[in-house]
């Protein structure tokens, strides 16, 4: 591989990822209903922060025209945050041998847009499994948004609808629901004829169950091992995760010598930015740069909106066996 095509691989292999990485997102926050929205947008440090009024529904009350003109007891307007927290991943190194796209007369670009291809499809995955990790930790360490009937039965329905229900008469704002392909499977297989297929990506699938779109990955979060090994269903209003791209992906081809062949390693360095609606990272539990097992850790993250309703969503559990 001559000089210039190494330039080539280096200097057009990230526009093409973050391109695809555009085109990805871009389809999957259409299908998902918004539920879990992935963006390009960035912010600057450890962590983001965003402020919101709490409810005012305390500040209602019914008043008696004939009572006694007495003092009442004032609502503060009170203000909350949620604070997100930045992830770091990385990308390879992924070796491989100059020598045999040259042996093969193969173009530099197909290198780039397999590479480009793979990265990307990676990313989001990395991404989407980060977020439901995340939510399913903070929901199901609230009692108040979880359905768990894993004692005596599986993911139904009835389950479902049963984790809904913790929304009362908000229930209508869960736009999608999260799930393992057995659990969908399982679903489909109880009498369910709409499995419209809305978007399909390396180990990510969204259909059309009920007029409500269903997301459908095979995420280790939806899954627990133990005794019984259980299966989760989240069920998500709009906006109920937020995840963000800076873009601040920094890459690195090297080619070295030393060997009887030349060979050529691409590695590459991310992050991205997860935050839950009505939650707020804890900075002092959860810390900067957290791992994996700190981002799946319930007391991480803080419910900060009062109301359940106004939270990211409800959670439902089951026995694995069904």
């Amino acid at each position: 591989m001559s000089i210039s095509n190494m330039q080539v691989f280096d200097k057009y292999v990230m526009p093409a990822t973050i391109e695809r990485v555009a085109q990805v997102i871009e389809l999957f926050n259409a299908a998902s209903a918004g539920a879990i929205r992935l963006t390009a947008e960035g912010f600057e440090g450890d962590f983001t922060q965003e402020s919101f009024f709490q409810s005012l529904e305390a500040a209602a009350r019914r008043v008696d025209r004939y009572a006694t003109n007495s003092a009442v007891t004032a609502t503060d307007l009170e203000e909350l945050k949620r604070v997100g927290v930045k992830v770091a991943g990385g990308f390879g190194p992924v070796k491989y041998e100059p020598g045999q796209m040259t042996w093969l007369q193969r173009p530099t670009a197909q290198g780039v847009a397999a590479a480009a291809d793979a990265f990307a499809e990676i990313l989001v995955k990395d991404q989407l499994n980060t977020a439901i990790a995340a939510a399913v930790a903070a929901i199901e360490n609230v009692a108040g948004a979880t359905n768990d009937v894993s004692a005596s039965a599986g993911i139904s329905y009835s389950a479902l609808n049963g984790s809904h229900a913790k929304f009362g008469d908000m229930s209508g704002a869960i736009v999608a629901s999260v799930m393992n392909g057995i659990t969908a499977h399982g679903l489909i297989g109880d009498n369910l004829a709409n499995s419209e297929r809305l978007f399909e990506a390396r180990g990510v699938m969204v259909i059309d169950i009920l007029n409500k779109a269903v997301v459908i990955t095979d995420a280790p979060a939806l899954y627990e091992t133990g005794t019984p090994n259980k299966n989760k269903v989240l069920s998500l209003v709009e906006g109920g995760v937020d995840l963000f791209d800076p873009g601040d992906i920094i890459t690195n081809v090297e080619t070295t010598n030393g060997k009887e062949r030349i060979e050529t390693t691409f590695q590459a360095d991310y992050t991205f930015g997860v935050a839950l609606k009505g939650y707020s990272w804890d900075t002092a539990n959860g810390g900067k740069s957290p791992t994996d097992a700190e981002l799946a850790t319930g007391s991480n993250w803080d419910q900060v909106a009062t109301d359940i309703k106004l939270t990211a969503g409800v959670i439902a559990i089951g026995d694995a066996a069904g």
